[in-house]
């Protein structure tokens, strides 16, 4: 069983890397605008060369299955496309809080570092959340190890965002439904 899973595995790893070095030996084409042997060697290769050379990165550890590639061909492009003007739309309202908050010395101004579990299966998941939370003014994630997420925030509703007391914030559960992950309720901690 476990040698016809590896054979699996090779397939999908040579398949993936064919599609890449067809991908980049294309666009290197496109590029160059030049179909000379000249050009169309040094494309070849340099197609070659990155393609061995990324090679690792598509594969990489997730949290269920010690080895599984992720590449740009399992990647949920049209729900992902459709996640951004949800995200967009929050980094403005983020902007607008901020901005209130350096404009009005009254408004509270509480640093907090934010420790919280989010299981997803998905190394781009976790990618996602992290950028995600790091984009959105008021929020930094200083650390993902695993599924733990250590992450500053400016002022209580930036927290509260992301970790509310209710159950599962909206951005870990857009990100979640993005890559079909479960919304499983995560833990939290807040610290000053």
């Amino acid at each position: 069983m476990s040698s016809k899973r590896s054979k699996e595995i090779t397939a999908s790893e040579l398949r993936h890397s064919f599609v890449l070095f067809i991908l980049l030996f294309a666009f290197w084409v496109i590029l160059s605008g030049h179909l000379d042997l000249k050009h169309l060697s040094i494309g070849f290769v340099s197609a070659v060369v990155i393609t061995i050379i990324t090679r690792p990165l598509m594969h990489m550890s997730s949290t269920s299955e010690p080895q599984k590639t992720y590449f740009a061909f399992d990647f949920p492009y049209f729900r992902y496309i459709a996640y951004w003007p949800w995200l967009l739309w929050q980094i403005v309202k983020a902007n607008i809080e901020i901005a209130l908050v350096i404009l009005n010395p009254n408004l509270p101004i509480n640093p907090q570092i934010i420790t919280f579990r989010k299981k997803m299966s998905n190394p781009h998941a976790h990618v996602v959340l992290a950028n995600s939370i790091t984009l959105t003014p008021g929020t930094v994630t200083v650390d993902v190890k695993d599924d733990l997420y250590l992450v500053h925030a400016l002022t209580d509703s930036a927290a509260k965002g992301l970790v509310p007391e209710d159950g599962e914030a909206e951005m870990l559960t857009k990100v979640s439904s993005v890559f079909g992950e479960e919304c499983a309720r995560t833990g939290s901690e807040v610290s000053a």
